[in-house]
C-alpha cells in the first residue's frame, strides 16, 4: 500500500462526486429511456472497461480457479447488484436525487447488521449511536412529508423502492466480502458486471437511444462511465490512504448531491429538479451524514473497554 494522502483524498473525493452526481444525470435519461436499458448500458461499459484494465495489468481472474461455491457467491452478487441498480433507477421516477441519496448510508448499516448476524462481528457502541442518528435524521428530513406518508402517494412509493434497493445491495456486499478471501475487488466485479449485463440484455430496448436528445445522450454516457470511474477511484483511494479517512469523504455523498442539485437548479431551473427543503430537513440531512460518519470513524473517539 502506497501512502499518498493528497492523491488518496483526490481519488476518494472524485468517487464521492461521481456517486453524488449520478442520480441527477440518471433522472434526465429516465425521461426518455426505461430503467432496464439504462442499467444494461451502464453494466456493458463497466464490463468492457474493467476487462481491458485487468487485461493490461495481467490481473484477469482465471475461470478454472473458480469452485462451485465461488460461482454461487458470484450469482448472489449478480442478483444483489442488478436489483440494486434497477430499483434505484425506478425510484428516481418518483423522488428527487437528494431524497434518493439520503438513504445511501442504509446499505452500510445493513451490511454492518448482516456482519453481526452472519459473521458474529461486533456491533460497537459508536455504530449503535450512528444508527440512532441515522433514524433520527431521516425523521427530521421528512418532516414536511407527513401528508405524503398518510396518503401513500407516488413519493412514498419511490421511498420504499429506494429502501429496497439499499437493502438488497447487502446481498452483493456479503457475496463480495466472502469472495475477497480469494480474489481482488476488481476481479470480483468483472464477472458480476458481465452477469448483470446478461440479465438485462433480453429486456433492453436499444432503439430508445435514438430518441435521446444530445444532452440526454451525454448524461447517459456520464452514467455509464460513472460506475467505472467511481468504483475505480474508490479502490485506488483505499490503496493510497487510510480506510477511515476515505470513509469520511464517501459519507458526504448525500451532502454533495444536495449541493449539486441546488447549483444546477439555480443555473437551469427548467431542467433540473429541485427539492424545497426547510431548515429541519437540512438538519436531518446533516444528522444522517453525522450518523454515517460516526459509524465509520467513531472508534477513534469512543474507546471500547476490553473485558
Amino acid at each position: 500500500m502506497k501512502h499518498q494522502p493528497i492523491l488518496g483524498f483526490f481519488l476518494a473525493f472524485t468517487a464521492a462526486c461521481m456517486w453524488g452526481s449520478l442520480p441527477i444525470a440518471l433522472q434526465q435519461v429516465l425521461q426518455t429511456m426505461n430503467a432496464e436499458t439504462i442499467v444494461w448500458f451502464r453494466f456493458l461499459v463497466a464490463s468492457v472497461g474493467l476487462f481491458f484494465l485487468l487485461k493490461i495489468t495481467n490481473s484477469l481472474p482465471r475461470v478454472g480457479n473458480f469452485r462451485s461455491q465461488h460461482w454461487l457467491l458470484l450469482l448472489l452478487g449478480v442478483v444483489g447488484l442488478s436489483c440494486n441498480f434497477f430499483l434505484y433507477n425506478i425510484a428516481l421516477l418518483y423522488i428527487p436525487p437528494t431524497t434518493s441519496q439520503i438513504f445511501s448510508p442504509i446499505s452500510s448499516f445493513g451490511m454492518l447488521i448482516a456482519g453481526v448476524w452472519l459473521f458474529k462481528e461486533n456491533f460497537a457502541k459508536h455504530q449503535k449511536i450512528g444508527l440512532l442518528l441515522l433514524i433520527f435524521g431521516l425523521l427530521l428530513f421528512f418532516n414536511q412529508k407527513l401528508n405524503d406518508f398518510v396518503q401513500f402517494n407516488s413519493y412514498v412509493k419511490g421511498i420504499l423502492i429506494c429502501l429496497c434497493a439499499c437493502l438488497i445491495w447487502v446481498v452483493y456486499g456479503i457475496a463480495q466480502k466472502l469472495l475477497l478471501r480469494h480474489l481482488s475487488a476488481q476481479q470480483i466485479l468483472l464477472p458480476i458486471y458481465i452477469g448483470c449485463c446478461l440479465v438485462f440484455l433480453p429486456v433492453a430496448d436499444f432503439s430508445l437511444v435514438l430518441a435521446l436528445t444530445p444532452f440526454q445522450l451525454a448524461c447517459l454516457l456520464f452514467c455509464c462511465l460513472n460506475t467505472l470511474i467511481g468504483y475505480g477511484c474508490y479502490a485506488e483511494a483505499l490503496n493510497r490512504w487510510n480506510i477511515t479517512k476515505v470513509s469520511v469523504v464517501v459519507t458526504q455523498i448525500p451532502i454533495l448531491t444536495l449541493i449539486f442539485s441546488e447549483i444546477l437548479h439555480f443555473f437551469a431551473p427548467d431542467t433540473f429538479m429541485y427539492e424545497n427543503l426547510n431548515s429541519l430537513s437540512y438538519l436531518g440531512a446533516l444528522t444522517v451524514v453525522s450518523g454515517a460518519l460516526l459509524s465509520a470513524i467513531g472508534h477513534k473517539f469512543i474507546k471500547v473497554k476490553k473485558q
